[in-house]
This record gives C-alpha cells, structure tokens and sequence, in this order.
C-alpha cells in the first residue's frame, strides 16, 4: 500500500527510534510542521544526495524513515526547534514538488528489522551504548532533550544497532548503507568489526 509523505530532505541518516533535533524557519517547512501536527502524522527524512537543506528542493535517497514530532518551541517569531522521533524506513515510489518547494512522495513502507537477541560475540556493543546512555543522561538529566529516546533496550539487537549507527564517526553514506539493511545481526556484526578495528572494544 502507498501512502502520500512530505519529505525533509537532511544532510543527516534517521534511523527507527532515533532523536532528531530540528531547527526550522523556512516557509515551506513550517507549513510543513503545521501541516503534520493537525493531522497528527509524521514526515519523511531522506538523505541529501545533490542539492543542500536550504533553497531549492534537494535531490535525496529513496530510502528513508519516518519522523514524528514530539516536542516543539518558538525560539522566536518564524522559527521553531523541533524534536522529532524516527518511527519506520520506507521506500520513495514516485516524487513531486509543490510549487513552494517542499518535497512530497508517494512511499512505500518497509517491513521493520525482524527482533532478534544480541549474541554473545557482540555484548561489547550493548556495553557500549549503556555506557554512552549513562553519560548522556549524566550530562542532560532531561528526558525531553537527551540524544538518546527512551524506552531503552540493551537486549535488542535492532535497538543496539540503530544507536550505534547514530554515533558511529561516519559518512552520512556510509550510514545510510547501514540504515538500508533489511537484518539487524548483519548490521550489527558490520558495527562490532568497525569498532574492533578501531580499537573502541
């Protein structure tokens, strides 16, 4: 089944889960959040891959996630923070846009990550986000403006991977590589032999 997305295209990779900050003040993009919060539905997020954030709308991936918004503040007139939740990848059909310049699409969503444990080879990488959790709560004792959204599920393979994802000092591509991956173990293992090489476990 499709369904018709305004896309965000951003020169960063959301996964499921994660946080995204947002700073907007384009016309086209706070019709676009008015638009999303009266109708209580999410947007897209795609990575750019020709064109920037602002101006003209950007080329981007085909592949992407939903966000929702959770959170807003005017931080002055015409421009809002927004903190937005990745929900579910999907996959761009068919694109168009309006004449002010925001990105619409006809999408397809894309099944979740099958749950799965996190083996025993790759426990040093739930090690590592609770520590990374610890120290970010440390730091931001404010659920609402952590890096890191709660529920969190040091069990999960998925949820492990798509955190790590988000840290990892990577190029967006790279990223979005990682992001497209339809098993979270594979993904996982690709995390544990980076961090390995690098010496990080």
């Amino acid at each position: 089944m499709t369904t018709d997305l305004a896309i965000f295209p951003l020169g960063t990779v959301l996964f499921p889960g994660g946080v995204l900050p947002l700073r907007v003040f384009e016309a086209r993009y706070l019709d676009l959040v008015r638009e999303c919060t009266a109708a209580d539905m999410p947007f897209g997020v795609c990575l750019i891959t020709d064109g920037s954030e602002v101006g003209e709308a950007a080329r981007h991936e085909a592949i992407g996630c939903t966000a929702r918004i959770v959170d807003f503040d005017m931080e002055q007139p015409g421009v809002l923070n927004l903190r937005t939740i990745g929900g579910q990848r999907f996959r761009v059909l068919d694109r168009r846009v309006r004449k002010d310049g925001l990105a619409r699409a006809d999408i397809e969503m894309i099944d979740p990550d099958e749950p799965a444990a996190i083996p025993t080879e790759f426990a040093a990488c739930a090690s590592l986000v609770r520590r990374l959790v610890d120290d970010l709560v440390a730091r931001e004792p404010d659920p609402m403006r952590q890096m890191i959204a709660r529920p969190y599920d040091f069990d999960s393979a998925v949820w492990v991977g798509n955190r790590l994802c988000e840290f990892l000092p990577i190029p967006p591509r790279a990223r979005q590589k990682l992001m497209e991956l339809d098993d979270a173990l594979t993904r996982l293992s690709l995390i544990h032999q980076y961090l390995q090489q690098h010496q990080v476990i």
